[in-house]
C-alpha cells in the first residue's frame, strides 16, 4: 500500500511534477463530482495528509520487524492511554489520519481484512469530533477544531472523495460494481449509490437495514 510521483493510470503511469497540485486538483475535481463541499482549511488538510501519506514512511509505524500499520483499536488505546493532553491529542489525530487514508484508497484490501470500511469510518469519523472537542478553547483549536469537526461530520463523504480520486486514475472493471453496493450497504455512501445508479443499478433500503440489524 504506496503511492509515488509516478500516479498509476488506466494507460500506465502518469509522471506527476507535484504531488500536492496533483492532490489539490484531483481533490477540487472529486468534491464537485460528488457535490461534497469543505471549508478552504479543511480541504487543504486533506491534500497536505494525502501528499504527506504518499511517502510510505510517513504512513506506516516503526515496528520490530520493519514498517507496519498498527491496527487502529490499538491506535486508539494509545490515545485513551497517553500521559499527557498533546500524547493524547496526537493519537486521535493519527487514528482519524490512517483511517481516512486507508478507507479512501484501499478498500479493496479491507474487503479482506477482519474489519470492513464501515469500521474505518466509525473509527476515523470518531476520533476526528473527539479530537475537535478536546482542542476547542486552546491555541491550535482556534484554526484546527472547526477543520477536524467538519472532517468528523463528513467523513464518509471524504471516504467518497477520496475513491474518487483513486478511480479517477483508472478504468472500471465489473467488479466496481459489487465493492461499490458493498460500500453502500456498509457505509450508505451517496457515492457508491450514485455510480450504481450509473449503471442501471437501483440500491434498494431494505439491504442496509439487514445489515445494520
Amino acid at each position: 500500500m504506496t503511492m509515488s510521483a509516478d500516479y498509476a493510470t488506466a494507460d500506465g503511469l502518469q509522471p506527476v511534477a507535484s504531488l500536492t497540485e496533483f492532490f489539490r486538483d484531483s481533490v477540487d475535481a472529486a468534491m464537485a463530482a460528488n457535490r461534497v463541499v469543505l471549508d478552504t482549511q479543511t480541504s487543504h488538510y486533506v491534500v497536505n495528509l494525502l501528499t504527506l501519506f504518499a511517502r510510505s514512511e510517513d504512513f506506516y509505524d516503526a515496528g520490530p520487524e520493519g514498517p507496519e500499520l498498527r491496527p487502529l483499536a490499538l491506535m486508539l488505546a494509545d490515545a485513551v492511554e497517553a500521559r499527557t493532553e498533546e500524547e493524547h491529542r496526537f493519537a486521535l489525530q493519527r487514528v482519524g489520519d490512517v483511517a481516512l487514508f486507508v478507507a479512501g484508497f484501499f478498500d479493496d484490501f479491507l474487503r479482506r481484512a477482519p474489519v470492513d470500511v464501515g469500521y474505518y469510518v466509525k473509527m476515523g469519523g470518531g476520533a476526528y469530533s473527539t479530537l475537535a472537542g478536546s482542542i476547542r478553547g486552546t491555541l491550535r483549536g482556534r484554526v484546527m477544531s472547526d477543520v477536524f469537526e467538519e472532517l468528523g461530520a463528513k467523513f464518509t463523504n471524504m471516504v467518497d472523495v477520496l475513491n474518487e480520486v483513486r478511480d479517477s486514475a483508472r478504468g472500471h472493471d465489473v467488479e466496481d460494481a459489487l465493492r461499490w453496493y458493498e460500500a453502500w450497504v456498509r457505509t450508505g455512501s451517496p457515492r457508491a449509490a450514485r455510480l450504481l445508479r450509473e449503471l442501471g443499478i437501483e440500491p434498494l433500503e431494505s439491504a442496509r437495514n439487514r445489515h445494520e440489524h
